[in-house]
């Protein structure tokens, strides 16, 4: 399903600046399912089940049409590929984090991830390698961490994955897809 967001590049606070992140849907069932063991983990942050291409950045809204383009370019360069998310894996103890891993599609997802980021407008500094996977839990007690590593130990999906999408966040609610960056040779 293709989006293109209609809507205002203005800041959500009138300022000049706007927050994108870049992601891969996990589809149904796998992403409600894996979206709802986040919530019940009591993940203060929990948001639809994704695969980050591009972190949460900000970038200037006049840049925004620049990024739009660097995006499609990208898109049509890359294409589709099969994810194979299985199992879990955790960072802990650098961070408090779960996820489920990606067992097949990584170096597709490494890829776009670096062609996403080769737009000045996007380089950005990380504290971490890129590690293409799903968070299912984040900065919730051990026990709960610990409770979701166990019960998605034998998760499983597969799917092709023909997008992805750019999100804007959209000030005191939450992210919001904007649009979807169809991969090139995409049906």
């Amino acid at each position: 399903m293709a989006r293109n967001v209609a809507g205002s590049d203005a800041a959500p606070d009138g300022g000049d600046t706007i927050q994108i992140g870049i992601a891969v849907d996990v589809p149904e069932p796998w992403g409600g399912q894996l979206t709802r063991r986040r919530i019940s983990a009591g993940d203060p942050q929990a948001v639809p089940a994704h695969v980050t291409l591009l972190g949460p950045t900000e970038i200037p809204v006049r840049a925004l049409p620049a990024v739009e383009e660097h995006l499609a370019r990208v898109a049509a360069t890359h294409l589709p590929f099969t994810l194979h998310l299985r199992g879990t894996g955790t960072f802990r103890p650098v961070t408090q984090v779960v996820f489920v891993a990606v067992a097949a599609g990584i170096s597709e997802c490494e890829l776009l991830a670096a062609a996403i980021n080769s737009a000045p407008e996007l380089r950005r500094e990380t504290r971490f390698p890129y590690h293409p996977h799903v968070t299912v839990a984040q900065d919730v007690p051990p026990e709960v961490l610990d409770k979701a590593y166990e019960d998605l130990a034998d998760f499983s999906a597969l799917f092709e994955v023909e997008a992805f999408t750019l999100f804007s966040h959209s000030g005191a609610t939450r992210w919001l897809p904007r649009r979807d960056f169809r991969l090139g040779g995409a049906r």
